[in-house]
């Protein structure tokens, strides 16, 4: 996402397991059995590898940087697509230092609905380093491969209490959003920002963990727990 739960535990809040209500996102189909969407009608999309949602841009070159305590990030759209399950994609890179040294490298698979603006995540590889070193591959997963499926990254039109799955790789990834304000407003190195988007995420495989994400329009996401926007833009190809 663009930075999962699973992929690097850092500050977290205990809370009470999440109320039950039902909610959709664009054309998508709930899911009966639960409050969480989990049915996005794929098949049914006209997905392409590049574009903009209001609070997700998807365009070769684009680039966040993010700081916090001893910590740094950064996400960079690369100018790069491949096939995941039938769909051309969008590799979206993520790089997170600790203290100076290199803890995680991720390639995010997404596409955009030209219909619906809906941001669909179709899975991530992961290496997660020790010492400068690869040392495993943990929270790895690809639509279509051992029963995972594609989830919804960011709804096109978001609403206020829409509860969805970001990630649905049963036993490996099961991310989930609630959006919880459009109203927010965040200061952060690289600005102020107001009436912004504020979601709530966790995962299935542990419902007592959530953390807290924030995204403006025309940028997206400026702030992911305890890491803070500092610069943002287009990069020049080398």
């Amino acid at each position: 996402m663009i930075h999962t739960i699973h992929a690097a535990v850092r500050v977290v809040m205990i809370v009470a397991i999440l109320a039950t209500g039902c909610s959709g996102a664009g054309s998508s189909i709930p899911d009966k059995q639960s409050s969480w969407q989990e049915e996005f009608g794929i098949s049914e999309r006209t997905l392409v590898p590049t574009g903009r949602n209001q609070y997700f841009i998807l365009e070769p070159g684009f680039q966040l940087v993010f700081e916090g305590k001893n910590k740094k990030l950064v996400v960079t759209v690369l100018d790069e697509t491949k096939k995941v399950n039938g769909t051309i994609i969008r590799v979206v890179e993520e790089k997170e230092w600790k203290n100076g040294k290199l803890i995680e490298i991720s390639r995010n698979f997404f596409a955009i609905d030209e219909r619906t603006n809906d941001i669909i995540y179709f899975g991530e590889n992961v290496d997660m380093y020790e010492d400068g070193k690869v040392a495993n591959h943990k929270g790895s997963w690809l639509a279509g491969k051992n029963g995972a499926r594609a989830g919804l990254m960011m709804p096109g039109t978001p609403r206020v209490g829409m509860k969805y799955y970001q990630e649905i790789a049963p036993g490996v990834a099961m991310d989930r959003a609630e959006i919880v304000s459009l109203g927010h407003t965040v200061k952060t190195p690289a600005g102020s920002f107001s009436n912004c988007l504020k979601i709530r995420e966790g995962t299935a495989l542990n419902p007592l963990i959530t953390e807290f994400k924030v995204h403006t329009p025309g940028i997206g996401l400026i702030q992911d727990q305890d890491l803070f926007l500092t610069k943002y833009g287009y990069i020049k190809k080398k």
